[in-house]
């Protein structure tokens, strides 16, 4: 007996060609294909391409939800949001293609609101004023999400996978920039050390992110419980 056809059950099998294919690779036709039904049968629950995709993203705001939520609640603010924020960030290694995702819808998700109203009562409760607090959001940006905006990042490959798009995607500081005749090192002799210096394996974008990331989250909570 064929399973019931749910939004649910449509869009876990829309993650699952994602993770194992990359966003592109997501058609109705091929999500069609995966559910053994004709596409035109996917449009009684999602009305086409934009709406697939808006029901991705809150499925996968969903996980980062559900992931925040399962952290121990009696530790320290500070504690409590770097668990979070980690754990957000584990459901973005899962899906790399996810902050591509985010970024490219139009509305913010209603869970996305309810997260981050989360994330100011947590500092609301730990003495933090609505100013600093509303400080505080800026300087996360998308942390909360688990990942970040990096500054430098190779051109993907496919355009929906990467997950930290970066401003000098194109400008050809990839991971042998230290060699690479589009950085000339006489024009740009500190950048192009650093890049050759810090040049490593990526998890998320074009440095080891997961490092970056944790040091950026650090750097801003122990910042912010100064100014608290």
């Amino acid at each position: 007996m064929r399973k019931a056809l749910t939004r649910e059950r449509v869009l876990r099998a829309a993650v699952a060609i994602a993770d194992r294919d990359g966003i592109t690779a997501l058609t109705m036709r091929r999500l069609g294909a995966e559910l053994g039904v004709e596409a035109m049968s996917l449009y009684h629950h999602l009305r086409g391409k934009d709406a697939l995709l808006d029901g991705v993203a809150e499925t996968l705001v969903g996980e980062v939800v559900a992931a925040a939520e399962r952290v121990d609640t009696d530790a320290g603010w500070q504690a409590l949001l770097r668990a979070r924020f980690l754990a957000a960030r584990e459901v973005m290694l899962r899906h790399r293609w996810g902050p591509g995702v985010l970024n490219s819808r139009r509305e913010v998700p209603f869970t996305v609101l309810r997260y981050y109203d989360s994330i100011i009562g947590v500092m609301i409760g730990a003495g933090f004023s609505y100013r600093l607090a509303h400080r505080a959001l800026h300087a996360f940006g998308s942390m909360p999400l688990g990942f970040v905006q990096e500054v430098f990042s190779p051109a993907p490959s496919d355009a929906g996978a990467t997950s930290d798009a970066g401003a000098l995607s194109n400008a050809g500081a990839t991971s042998n920039a230290g060699e690479d005749p589009e950085m000339p090192a006489d024009l740009l002799p500190n950048l192009v050390a650093m890049v050759a210096s810090e040049a490593h394996e990526a998890e998320l974008g074009w440095c080891d992110s997961q490092v970056e990331f944790e040091f950026t989250l650090d750097l801003l909570l122990d910042g912010l419980d100064r100014a608290r």
